[in-house]
C-alpha cells in the first residue's frame, strides 16, 4: 500500500514541478501520471546501473556526483514522458531540469524515505 503512496506523491510533486518551476508544461493530472510511472521505470532499471558506474567518482566527490546522476535520470524521464515537457522558457532546459531533479530528490528525501523506512 506504502507504494502507491509514494506514486501518488511523485505524481503530485511532477505536478508540482510544472506549475511552480520555470520551463516545464504538462496538461492534465493522466500526464502527471504516466509522467511518474516513466519516473519509477527510469529510476528503477536504468538508475541502479548508472550508479554501479559512476561509483568511483560518487566516493571520490563524498557523493556530491549523485546529484549529476538524478539530474541525468529525472531529465531522461522528462524526455521520455509524452505530457510532460521541459520548455526551455524562461530558463534553458538543463536549468530547468536541474532545479526539477533537485527538487524531485527533496521530496525523495523528506516525504518518500519515512515511508519505505515504515514498511521494514
Amino acid at each position: 500500500m506504502h507504494w502507491l503512496l509514494r506514486f501518488l506523491i511523485t505524481a503530485a510533486a511532477l505536478w508540482a514541478i510544472a506549475m511552480y518551476v520555470p520551463g516545464f508544461h504538462m496538461n492534465t493530472w493522466v500526464d502527471a501520471l504516466i509522467a511518474a510511472i516513466i519516473f519509477g521505470l527510469v529510476n528503477a532499471i536504468i538508475g541502479p546501473i548508472l550508479k554501479l558506474i559512476s561509483l568511483p567518482i560518487t566516493i571520490l566527490t563524498i557523493g556530491l556526483f549523485s546529484i549529476v546522476i538524478n539530474w541525468a535520470l529525472f531529465a531522461l524521464a522528462v524526455w521520455l514522458s509524452p505530457g510532460f515537457k521541459a520548455t526551455g522558457v524562461p530558463w534553458p532546459v538543463w536549468e530547468s531540469t536541474l532545479v526539477g531533479s533537485i527538487v524531485m530528490m527533496l521530496v525523495s528525501i523528506f516525504v518518500t524515505a519515512p515511508l519505505t523506512r515504515s514498511e521494514a
